[in-house]
């Protein structure tokens, strides 16, 4: 990983709050990938307004999530790999959870690559193959701004992309708004089939993204280390702090900060707040614009489909802004993919890999699936279906860390917030669990 730049110092203490602002927005970034697009387009082209509520449930259980990573990267100093790498003691079972962390990074980065070629396609004639290779080369340029120029640098790259997909996504419904009756009707919670039920699946693996929560701590601790400190230190991946009580731990860090615990957390409050008030809003936006004008319209089950339709129906000035903020989505989120991704190897087996290396190698399988012709948009929806089947294995231990007093000291999870993590991990569970039951019984 690369050296903290941007680390915490007594100079910002008495700086303005707005200085804490920045994590949760580059992890916002992760909502708003080619898969979140994709997903949400499908859903809106097929089903119209009824899984509006969907979206809104997503984004409600993304915001405990995300305050809850970030919390835990805040007051320990460690990302969840971390934290799990050294209390998952059977170098076997280590493995596995890594295995399994990796191939949901990997899902990820496919659907992020394959988004931005498609971008490319649309906006330039360029063959998909291509278009995944300039968006990877892109990307890499990203991940040196983080491994050059630090944390706070890559955020506000990050964070003009986030603009940039905005304003893209949601223009359109200034020229063809949705109707009101229709987004209140969305808003019950129901199914129309096992379709709907594998789109809704794929909508909450894009929007409660497991490399997003994985990520989320990462940035948090990078964002907010003590001046001159190296994150994991130890060659294990552990603390250095690791023997000491978690309060101890706590307000070491507090100290060494010059800023309080508390005071980050309430700004991390707000940060993420804001981050996914702008993400929900723009995946409701996309699916709204779909609802709205490409309903029971022939071939826009794809998002070259989707494009041709807007350009059509609501003008070229439309469609290639939706064109350009899927382009700023895939280069945006894939480098939110790539820092995860080596965020997990290192804190789950004690390994470190270049961002750029870990991008040469994961943007394989995303040109190998271009070469071989495979339909883009159900590659994207499936990528997030896979990303759905990973959140438990995500969610499941963060709840679980973040209620304990040895881990958090003071800072534990309420009784409140921890059974709103079960809440939401049980639900989750449970539509993968009815996912399955559908796709093995054909209904």
């Amino acid at each position: 990983m690369p050296k903290n730049m941007d680390a915490v110092d007594r100079r910002h203490t008495s700086g303005r709050a707005l200085w804490l602002l920045g994590p949760a927005m580059v992890a916002g970034v992760a909502y708003l990938d080619p898969g979140n697009v994709a997903s949400n387009m499908t859903a809106g082209a097929t089903f119209g307004y009824l899984l509006v509520w969907v979206v809104v449930l997503g984004n409600v259980m993304a915001w405990l999530i995300q305050y809850l990573s970030a919390k835990l990267g805040i007051v320990t100093g460690e990302s969840l790999p971390q934290a799990l790498g050294h209390r998952i003691r059977r170098p076997w079972a280590r493995r596995a959870y890594w295995l399994q962390a990796e191939l949901v990074a990997m899902a990820t980065d496919v659907a992020e690559v394959i988004g931005g070629a498609v971008a490319l396609h649309m906006l330039f004639g360029i063959p998909l193959v291509w278009g995944g290779a300039i968006t990877g080369v892109i990307s890499m340029c990203l991940l040196l701004v983080q491994t050059r120029r630090g944390a706070r640098a890559f955020e506000t790259v990050l964070i003009g992309l986030l603009l940039i997909i905005a304003v893209g996504f949601t223009f359109g419904l200034f020229f063809a708004p949705p109707e009101p009756a229709g987004v209140i009707a969305g808003l019950v919670p129901r199914f129309e089939g096992s379709t709907s039920v594998l789109l809704a699946a794929s909508i909450l693996g894009a929007t409660i993204m497991p490399h997003a929560i994985y990520a989320h701590s990462a940035l948090a601790r990078d964002r907010f280390a003590p001046a001159g400190a190296d994150p994991a230190t130890r060659g294990d991946g552990t603390h250095p702090l690791a023997d000491a009580t978690a309060q101890t731990r706590a307000d070491a860090l507090a100290e060494a900060r010059g800023i309080s615990t508390p005071r980050l957390l309430r700004a991390t409050r707000w940060d993420v707040t804001i981050a996914l008030a702008v993400a929900g809003t723009v995946n409701l936006a996309i699916l709204l614009l779909a609802a709205a004008n490409l309903a029971g319209v022939e071939g826009t089950d794809s998002l070259e489909g989707a494009y041709a339709a807007l350009r059509a129906g609501l003008g070229p000035l439309v469609a290639t802004l939706f064109a350009v903020g899927l382009l700023a989505s895939g280069l945006a989120s894939t480098s939110v993919g790539a820092y995860a991704g080596a965020e997990i190897m290192q804190g789950l087996l004690h390994a470190r890999i270049p961002l750029l290396a870990r991008r040469l190698v994961t943007l394989v399988p995303a040109l190998v699936i271009l070469a071989l012709g495979v339909d883009p948009t159900l590659a994207l929806v499936l990528s997030q279906v896979v990303l759905s089947f990973g959140i438990p294995f995500a969610l499941v231990p963060l709840v679980a860390l973040t209620r304990r007093r040895d881990v958090l000291g003071d800072y534990r999870n309420r009784a409140a917030t921890t059974a709103a993590g079960v809440l939401a991990s049980v639900f989750l569970i449970a539509l993968n669990a009815l996912l399955l039951w559908l796709v093995f019984t054909g209904g």
